[in-house]
């Protein structure tokens, strides 16, 4: 957690790293990097005063607001309840939580078994998803484009046209023997339509190949590595080993010692503690379905990388590949809402869920410094930050440093999330087709996102106090925020990146700050 020491300044959030299994799986490679030293579970005591990474919370603001000292807000705990969304920041939490013994839910939970499903009518699984599941560039063919009705505007037209056409766009580099990458990011940087954005993430991500004659057996194989490296991971030693059928899923009897399985079982423990609270306020992630695959990813994912293994944050990344790569089995892409993934066929969860582990993979691949013992690549970035906003508004900042605000202090779950806790998941994907068209988009190109969203509040945070701004930054007013406010974000940030990446020294020009950005970005 955040620690104020006597020089004012602020430590990486104390990380307690889950035990290591002795060895990992047999055939799957492990990152060589070196393996954080064991500490030991106390039995600690939680208190509300600070959200998940150590930083102060609403609550414990309101509470102390008639003391005003800040040191004393200051002080944080060691672990904490999470806090859902930012919306939902001012809800006071309860008072006080205390860690469940070792025969939990993360003791009894049974990781391999297929959930029943709670049967929903509205969502339609594809007639043709074998195909689909086969090679993605086969829903490319299923594209299909409602008729605007007859009383529709001269502007309804037009926006259905330009669809259309971006659409016919994507399809024609998609369905290419050979896909042309720059082309395909030069497109996808004014964002992706979602009837193409699951294929195009997954080339750009370089999970799928550009040539088309190796695409069918890169899935298969890849998909194939994934499932056995569950069965490996949660099978060996266990009951759950005992209990595959012939399809390869365990049955559905519940552990009633988990000290047997062969997990690790700390790991185990947070990711199953962290999983449910994941986006809270979207039904599609509260279904057993979704959260028992979610769980595999992030399990066997913290095996493979053992110099981070599960650190929180890495829940939330995962979501947005899941829900994309779902949307493409269901003839409605609006799944958040009504849509039980455990109604649909075991094949294509499989795949979804293998698909969401290989991408999540790739893009964590770049980023692993954020989550490795000291967390350094967070620290760089809100280094980075602090002296970007200097020289993009040199007002705020000094503003900042007058009131003693510490950028680490809501600029670290900016980094550690990628900015997931403050915009909807609609608006994140959005964000990340521009992420996914960028060079280095989430190890970079996201500091100049950040500065951006910080600065657009510089007239309120002006008129703010220390106690005030930290509130404001944890709760921003972003529920509304349309694709065309993202796009606008988007486009500020490509500025800033333009101007400052990589240069050395800038003059501080508080007037730049309003430079008119219109529809900024790569050609495309």
């Amino acid at each position: 957690m955040l620690k104020f020491d006597s020089l004012n300044k602020y430590q990486s959030p104390e990380r307690k790293p889950a035990t290591r299994l002795s060895s990992p799986p047999s055939g799957w490679s492990v990152i060589d990097r070196p393996t954080p030293v064991d500490e030991e579970d106390d039995g600690l005591i939680y208190e509300d005063e600070e959200d998940e990474f150590g930083l102060p919370s609403i609550a414990n603001f309101q509470s102390k607001k008639a003391k005003n000292n800040r040191l004393s807000m200051l002080e944080y705990g060691t672990d904490l309840e999470r806090t859902s969304s930012a919306p939902n920041l001012l809800v006071p939490s309860t008072s006080r939580h205390e860690r469940s013994s070792s025969f939990d839910i993360a003791e009894e939970r049974n990781p391999l078994s297929y959930p029943s499903a709670r049967r929903i009518e509205g969502k339609i699984l594809r007639p043709q998803y074998k195909e689909v599941l086969s090679d993605p560039a086969n829903s490319l063919h299923l594209i299909r484009h409602p008729p605007l009705s007859s009383d529709a505007s001269a502007k309804q037209v037009e926006t259905h046209n330009t669809r259309i056409s971006r659409i016919n766009k994507f399809k024609r580099i998609l369905q290419t023997s050979t896909v042309s990458l720059p082309e395909l990011r030069s497109a996808a940087w004014s964002g992706i339509p979602e009837e193409v954005r699951a294929m195009t993430w997954q080339l750009l991500l370089g999970y799928l190949p550009a040539q088309s004659e190796r695409r069918i057996t890169t899935l298969d194989r890849k998909r194939k590595e994934y499932l056995d490296g569950v069965r490996q991971a949660f099978g060996e030693g266990s009951a759950a080993h005992r209990n595959y059928n012939s399809s390869g899923l365990a049955s559905n009897s519940s552990y009633t010692n988990g000290r047997g399985r062969g997990l690790d079982e700390a790991l185990w423990h947070q990711i199953v503690i962290d999983v449910p609270r994941t986006n809270p306020h979207i039904p599609l992630y509260q279904y057993e379905a979704t959260q028992r695959s979610l769980e595999r990813i992030l399990y066997v994912w913290s095996l493979r990388h053992p110099a981070s293994g599960y650190v929180q944050g890495i829940n939330d990344l995962a979501t947005p590949f899941w829900q994309v790569f779902l949307a493409v089995y269901i003839t409605d892409s609006n799944i958040e809402r009504g849509m039980d993934p455990g109604q649909l066929p075991k094949q294509v969860l499989d795949a979804v869920e293998a698909d969401t582990f290989w991408c999540l993979s790739k893009l964590l691949d770049g980023i692993q410094d954020n989550y490795i013992v000291a967390q350094p690549g967070i620290h760089r970035q809100v280094a980075a930050l602090r002296n970007l906003t200097a020289r993009i508004d040199d007002r705020l900042a000094r503003h900042f440093e007058e009131e003693n605000v510490e950028y680490m202090q809501f600029s670290f779950r900016w980094m550690n999330c990628l900015l997931m806790r403050e915009f909807s998941m609609r608006s994140i994907i959005r964000m990340w087709d521009t992420y996914l068209a960028e060079e280095d988009g989430f190890s970079q190109f996201h500091l100049y996102v950040c500065a951006a969203f910080l600065v657009k509040w510089s007239d309120q945070l002006m008129k703010m106090n220390f106690q005030e701004i930290l509130m404001f930054l944890q709760a921003l007013p972003t529920r509304d925020w349309t694709e065309k406010d993202i796009e606008l974000l988007l486009s500020e940030a490509f500025i800033w990146q333009s101007l400052f990446r990589g240069s050395r020294a800038h003059l501080r020009n508080s007037s730049t700050s309003s430079v008119v950005t219109g529809s900024l970005g790569p050609p495309g």
